[in-house]
């Protein structure tokens, strides 16, 4: 009886493995089995869901990063530099006013006097024959000049010429066949280029450093201004990254090619050392000032005659213009070029010479590239048209005259002594009511006699000297001794005896 019903019990369960699994594949093929047209049909939706999704959601992808183009080796240029910038040192006499301090240890008027400064910093050769360009700061009132080549050649230098409004000044020294660098076109230099800064930081010579373009057309507020001295300042750097330390002022901005862009000048610290940011005066304004003390002895500074300030947000929605491009004219000088050309305030002044200008610092570098007398095509956008204006450049007095450093001093000198005669503002600033100043003084009768470079002669013999002519008269009158009155700028008042 238990063999029999286990049997029959393995029998029943096979019958019903077997119908179950008919079952189920039965089942599986039904599912599978679809038609034709249902399979074209879901594949169409699937492809058109893909391309939704690929639109939606399109991913970055790589380009081609071959840098062969610009992989730069700055060797060349370092090596091409080093030999055209030399070491300036320049003596100064500072004088010294009594320290009651001082006074107790050393005896009255012991702190008093004269003492020689050194001032040191960098220069670049700029033709074979010696001519060097460097800061005026370097060598600002130098009463010696010394110059140390990069092969350790020590020479004296003469200044030939200063220009406080750009901060540059131009040098000789007696040699030939010397390396110097080629001016480049600044106004080619983009942002990112790559430069050299070489120059004697802290007196260590020949250094190079390396960075970017950072910024141009700077305007910081480092050059100093004063209408009394007819010093106009002229500030429109190039911003850069390479390192610059005191001891560089003076020297080369390159580029790659060894080319001069420009002349380094100052850095932004507030601890006077390099801290990231450091500035280059253009080298297309370097060549035209060095150009001008060179063929004249001084500057032949041009003015357009315009009052001008930025194009803000707020004044692009008062004029309705389409964007900040260009300079807004706010007021004319009265007869001054831009008057007489036909410009008018409220004018947008977009280019000169086909060059953007976009700010104040910007307009000054292009119109500073000329001198009295040249005429440059302005463009202009009046009430949303715009015009092309010749103007013709003018001096600070406004006329087109070319001012020859010889010849003025000619006409102006006297006993060694170049003078100038001072305006009402001068006046005022010193407290006078009258007077010439030595703006420079070589050997002669003044200088023997202890006249100092500065003095402003207020009086001869009691009588007032207002005018050059004033000054030559009242020495031609005279037959014997003269007692000279007179001031230095810092108010110390002097008295000479000169013998006629």
């Amino acid at each position: 009886m238990t063999i029999s019903f286990i049997k029959n019990n393995v029998m029943k369960v096979k019958l019903f493995i077997l119908s179950l699994g008919f079952i189920i594949g039965g089942v599986t093929f039904s599912v599978l089995y679809v038609k034709p047209n249902s399979i074209n049909k879901s594949s169409q939706i699937l492809d058109n869901e893909i391309e939704e999704i690929a639109e939606k959601t399109s991913s970055f992808t790589l380009t081609n990063n071959n840098n062969s183009k610009y992989n730069l080796d700055l060797t060349f240029a370092a090596e091409k530099t080093v030999n055209t910038v030399v070491h300036i040192k320049s003596e100064y006499v500072q004088n010294y006013q009594s320290d009651p301090m001082l006074d107790f240890f050393w005896g009255p008027n012991g702190s008093r006097g004269d003492r020689t400064q050194i001032a040191t910093g960098s220069g670049v050769i700029i033709s074979s024959d010696g001519y060097i360009v460097t800061n005026n700061h370097v060598i600002e009132d130098a009463s010696k000049i010394s110059v140390t080549l990069n092969d350790g050649r020590e020479l004296i230098a003469e200044c030939l010429g200063t220009d406080p409004n750009t901060d540059l000044a131009l040098l000789k020294v007696d040699q030939k066949n010397l390396v110097f660098a080629e001016f480049g076109n600044s106004d080619n230099v983009k942002l990112g280029d790559w430069v050299l800064a070489v120059g004697n930081p802290f007196n260590l010579t020949s250094t190079v450093t390396a960075g970017i373009v950072s910024a141009k057309a700077r305007n910081i507020n480092i050059l100093r201004k004063s209408s009394k001295e007819s010093i106009f300042p002229l500030e429109s750097f190039i911003q850069t990254d390479a390192a610059v330390n005191p001891g560089n002022s003076g020297g080369a901005l390159v580029n790659p090619e060894g080319v001069l862009i420009g002349i380094n000048t100052a850095i932004a610290s507030k601890t006077g050392s390099y801290s990231g940011y450091s500035f280059a005066i253009p080298s297309n304004i370097t060549l035209k000032v060095v150009n001008d003390l060179k063929n004249y002895g001084l500057v032949q500074r041009a003015f357009i005659g315009v009052i001008i300030q930025e194009v803000t947000q707020q004044v692009m929605d008062e004029f309705n213009l389409p964007n900040t491009n260009g300079v807004l004219v706010s007021g004319l000088s009265d007869r001054g070029a831009a008057y007489e050309a036909g410009i008018k305030t409220d004018d947008i002044i977009l280019k000169v010479e086909n060059i953007g200008v976009n700010g104040v610092p910007e307009l000054q570098e292009q119109i500073g590239k000329y001198k009295p007398g040249d005429v440059v095509t302005v463009i202009i956008q009046r009430k949303g048209e715009k015009k092309i204006i010749e103007v013709k450049l003018r001096n600070n007095k406004g006329t087109t005259e070319i001012i020859d450093k010889n010849k003025l001093e000619k006409e102006s000198s006297l006993y060694g002594a170049v003078f100038e005669e001072l305006n009402k503002e001068s006046l005022r600033f010193y407290n006078i009511n009258s007077g010439i100043k030595m703006v420079s003084l070589k050997k002669g009768e003044f200088k023997d006699i202890g006249i100092k470079q500065g003095f402003i002669i207020t009086h001869i013999d009691k009588k007032a000297v207002k005018t050059i002519n004033d000054l030559k008269n009242i020495i031609k009158n005279k037959k014997s001794s003269i007692l000279i009155e007179g001031i230095y700028p810092n108010g110390l008042k002097g008295y000479f005896v000169l013998d006629i």
